[in-house]
């Protein structure tokens, strides 16, 4: 795995635009002490203009406890990882996953038949601060993960091209999870970049190969559609921030102009309540 694990270090070491940089470290000093590395993926890798798009990033922390100064908050993260939160900062909007160091290992990897982490980090990703060394080896490690535990998933089949088997695999990641993008962005995830998965392909199926995942994709797109909802449910209902990210996303693809009322801004559960019936309408998720 020493090569792959040299490409997925050099791909994550990539320099990003310095108001990412800075988002990162604001999203670091909510947190405090337990921020152990924070990534940053998703499309806005790829765009120039940062105004009017989300930022996607995921904070690891050492433990959930010391990670919030509300126990329930850490109850949560524990019981349905990833706690998601919507942040903004210098004009730029975000959306951050928590999850542990352990959890963070866990999930990148076969061990879990939950597509969200691996899926995500296959694709290119990019460790923007990391607390110290050690921090720095474990999350570079996480990572190095995911691509064979997706190709492993997908399943290898004889004379299969390597993009071919890139699209595929990325395919079913959509179809087991609640996405707001349409149906051929699987494939024009692996067409924006065709060169990063063709170098990647050898090595990573070198450990495929070696990987043994035994949940099925019916139950995966079972399992995936269950924790989307539960999981948007807890960013939308429950956590400070979550009315205004589902507003947010109702806007971005129904192209309204929602603003929150005082009383949503008080009552985020009931905001949530009101708005999901929106965001379902709107296409946002599928």
């Amino acid at each position: 795995m020493s090569k792959l694990r040299d490409l997925v270090a050099q791909e994550l070491g990539v320099a990003v635009d310095q108001r990412v940089v800075a988002m990162a470290g604001a999203i670091v000093a909510k947190h405090g002490a337990a921020s152990r590395a924070v990534l940053f993926y998703g499309s806005c890798l790829r765009e120039q203009r940062l105004e009017g798009v989300m930022l996607d990033f995921y904070l690891i922390v050492s433990n959930y406890r010391a990670a919030y100064t509300k126990r329930w908050l850490a109850a949560a993260n524990r019981l349905i990882p990833p706690n998601v939160f919507y942040f903004e900062h210098d004009g730029l909007v975000a959306k951050y996953a928590v999850l542990s160091e352990a959890d963070f290992a866990r999930m990148c990897g076969p061990a879990t038949s939950s597509v969200s982490v691996w899926a995500r980090f296959a694709q290119p990703s990019r460790l923007i601060w990391a607390s110290d060394e050690l921090a720095r080896r474990r999350a570079i490690d996480a990572v190095t993960h995911a691509a064979p535990t997706l190709l492993a998933a997908a399943g290898i089949r004889p004379g299969e091209l390597p993009l071919e088997l890139w699209r595929r695999a990325f395919a079913l990641t959509y179809s087991a999870e609640l996405r707001s993008e349409r149906k051929e962005r699987a494939g024009s995830v692996v067409d924006l970049e065709p060169e990063r998965y063709e170098r990647f392909t050898a090595p990573a199926l070198a450990t495929a190969r070696s990987m043994h995942l035994h949940a099925s994709w019916a139950w995966r797109r079972i399992e995936g559609k269950a924790l989307s909802i539960a999981r948007l449910a807890k960013a939308s209902l429950t956590f400070a921030g979550g009315a205004e990210y589902i507003a947010w996303k109702i806007n971005r693809h129904a192209g309204t102009n929602i603003r929150l009322k005082p009383w949503q801004r008080r009552h985020p559960l009931l905001a949530g309540l009101s708005l999901l019936p929106k965001l379902l309408r709107s296409g946002a998720v599928r």
